[in-house]
């Protein structure tokens, strides 16, 4: 009676054990497994880094053509005297006037920037008479200050660009130069040139992979050259030039035309 007990808690026993081993390799079973798909996952994109070999690169250009918004100049007073506080209150007392000016015109206080102010010493080359032989030598001697003071200018409004150039010249700008004509949001069109470029790039690899019999996989490659081709035109600068457009007391004409924002890009693309 007790050996039959004793078998059948021995087979009871042997029961659990094995259903307990059989669990145990089922879970060993199942962790290898998620563990493998992990792998595999992450090789996906450990070889997603992994330089491509075979492909192709095309180019492409984009233009976009905008009327500007904004001119720009810049305009310096220079000003002489033996005392430099003298040379210092004359340039000031222009300098204020010419902004007062801008002001009155519609040009904000926040478009007029003064670029650089400079104070110099001024020489002159004195020479010697020569009344004994070996000739003394001249020597250089300051006889004053010279004071510049530069000024930048933004209008909005690139009809009035002519009349400014006039109206500061007559009130004591000794140059007027650098009139350039740009356009505001710059960023926009620069983003429009850029997807034609782009565009035009895909349809030469589309174009070049069928005659290559492949096919595109992906872009793994992007440069972008981009720039505006602003038409520059130069003010007039100096005395001379201020006093003959006082003489005719007429403004300049300055055609505006066309600004053109040009992207260039290069796209390369694996292929198989």
């Amino acid at each position: 009676m007790d050996e039959n007990k004793s078998a059948e808690a021995y087979f009871k026993t042997s029961g659990w054990v094995h259903s307990g081993l059989t669990a145990v390799l089922w879970l060993g079973a199942a962790f290898l497994l998620v563990s493998a798909i992990g792998e595999l996952k992450e090789l996906r994109y450990i070889g997603a880094g992994v330089p491509a070999t075979n492909t192709i690169t095309v180019s492409g250009e984009g233009e976009v053509f905008a009327v500007p918004d904004m001119a720009e100049f810049s305009l310096t007073v220079r000003e002489e005297a033996e005392v430099v506080s003298d040379a210092q209150e004359t340039a000031a007392e222009k300098v204020n006037n010419i902004i007062t000016y801008l002001k009155g015109t519609g040009v904000e206080e926040k478009d007029i920037k003064t670029t650089s102010y400079n104070v110099y010493p001024k020489y002159e080359w004195q020479e010697i008479v020569c009344i004994t032989y070996p000739c003394p030598r001249g020597s250089q001697e300051q006889v004053g200050f010279e004071v510049t003071q530069t000024l930048s200018v933004k209008v909005k409004d690139t009809k009035l660009a002519g009349e400014l150039l006039s109206g500061v010249g007559g009130r004591g700008a000794s140059d007027v130069s650098g009139l350039s004509f740009t356009i505001e949001d710059e960023d926009t069109l620069k983003a429009e040139a850029r997807a034609l470029a782009i565009d035009e790039a895909r349809e030469k690899a589309t174009v070049l992979a069928k005659d290559l019999n492949v096919k595109l996989v992906r872009i793994v490659g992007f440069q972008e050259d981009s720039g505006g081709y602003y038409p520059r035109m130069s003010a007039y600068g100096g005395d001379m030039a201020v006093m003959s457009m006082e003489a005719k007391a007429i403004a300049p004409e300055i055609p505006i035309g066309e600004n053109k924002i040009v992207s260039n890009v290069n796209i390369t693309y694996e292929i198989r």
